[in-house]
C-alpha cells in the first residue's frame, strides 16, 4: 500500500503548491497559478480543505469508490480524511482550494457549529455540483478571503475571514438542499432501497445474531457515507435514518404481539433487542402500552 503524506499544516500545504503563505492558519490557492509537484497518492490533511475544480483532471478516492473531478464541482475533506488522488498525466489544474486549521476558529461561533457542516464528512462520490450562478457565489466568498489574507492580519482581520468561511459554508448548504431536489428521482430510488434492506433484515434471522440495524450498516449497504445518507433521508421522510428504523421496528412489533403464541421475550429477540425490556420500554415510548396492554387491548 502507498505510503500515507501527513500535511499538518497551511503553512505546508502553501509550499507544496509555491503559494505565499499569508495566514498560518488559512490560504486560499489558485490551481492555475499554482506551481505544480509530484502528487502523492494518498494525503491527510490536520486541516479543512474546499475544493473547487473547474476542469476534469483526475481521479479522487475515498475508501472503496472513485469520484471523477468534473467542472465546476466542490469537494469538502475534514482533518483526519485519507485522500487518495490519481491526476491525470500532463494535466494543467485550474479551480480553487480553501485550506483552514481547527485553531482559526477557536473562540468563534463557527468553530462551535463546524461539525453541523456534516457534508465535510460525504464521500467524494457525494459532492457537490454547481451551477454557473452557484460557482460565482463560491469564487465571490473565495475572493473576500483572498482579500483579507493580503491586507495583513489587525483586530478585524480573524473575525472577517471566518465570517466569509461561514458565509461560504452557509452557501453550500443551501447548494446541497437544491442538489438533494434535483435529484429527487434518485434519492427516492435509494429510500426504497432502504426500505427492501430492512425488509429482508428482518425476514432473515440477523437481527437475532447482529442485534438491531444501526445507521452505520444501513449507509454501508447502500454505498454511502453515514452523513449523506441521514441528510437525503432526512429531507425525503422529516425523520432521521434512526428515527425511522425506530418506526420501521415498531410497525413490525405491533404485528407480531398481536401473535398470542409468541411471549414478549420471544418477539424482543426476534426484533433484534438484546433484553426484553428495552423493548418493552421502546414499544410503550411509541404506543404508549405495553406488549402486554396492547396485546389485551386489540
Amino acid at each position: 500500500m502507498d505510503k500515507i503524506v501527513q500535511v499538518d499544516t497551511v503553512s505546508q500545504y502553501d509550499a507544496l503548491y509555491g503559494n505565499e503563505n499569508l495566514h498560518p492558519l488559512v490560504s486560499v490557492i489558485d490551481f492555475a497559478q499554482a506551481k505544480p509537484w509530484d502528487y502523492a497518492s494518498r494525503m491527510n490533511f490536520g486541516f479543512y480543505s474546499v475544493y473547487l475544480k473547474d476542469v476534469k483532471c483526475g481521479d479522487m478516492k475515498y475508501g472503496r469508490e472513485d469520484y471523477d473531478f468534473q467542472d465546476r464541482t466542490l469537494v469538502f475533506v475534514a482533518p483526519g480524511q485519507v485522500v487518495q488522488v490519481q491526476v491525470y498525466k500532463d494535466y494543467k489544474p485550474q479551480g480553487f482550494a480553501l485550506v483552514f486549521h481547527p485553531d482559526l476558529l477557536r473562540g468563534t461561533p463557527l468553530g462551535k457549529h463546524i461539525d453541523n457542516y456534516t457534508f465535510f464528512s460525504y464521500e467524494t462520490r457525494e459532492a457537490l455540483h454547481l451551477s454557473e450562478k452557484e460557482r460565482r457565489l463560491v469564487v465571490d466568498c473565495l475572493g473576500k478571503i483572498k482579500y483579507e489574507l493580503e491586507q495583513g492580519t489587525d483586530k478585524h482581520s480573524k473575525s472577517l475571514i471566518v465570517a466569509n468561511i461561514e458565509m461560504l459554508l452557509n452557501y453550500c448548504v443551501r447548494f446541497y438542499e437544491r442538489q438533494f431536489i434535483t435529484r429527487g428521482d434518485v434519492n427516492k430510488g435509494i429510500l426504497e432501497r432502504f426500505e427492501g434492506l430492512l425488509n429482508d433484515y428482518f425476514r432473515s434471522d440477523r437481527p437475532q445474531t447482529d442485534g438491531l440495524p444501526t445507521v452505520a450498516f444501513c449507509a454501508d449497504q447502500l454505498n454511502l457515507s453515514a452523513n449523506y445518507f441521514g441528510d437525503l433521508v432526512k429531507k425525503e421522510t422529516g425523520k432521521s435514518p434512526q428515527e425511522y428504523i425506530q418506526l420501521k421496528v415498531m410497525n413490525l412489533a405491533k404485528e407480531k404481539v398481536l401473535d398470542t403464541s409468541k411471549s414478549v421475550s420471544d418477539i424482543a429477540y426476534e426484533l433484534g433487542f438484546k433484553y426484553p425490556q428495552h423493548f418493552t420500554r421502546a414499544f410503550k415510548k411509541s404506543t404508549g402500552y405495553t406488549p402486554h396492554d396492547y396485546r389485551q387491548l386489540n
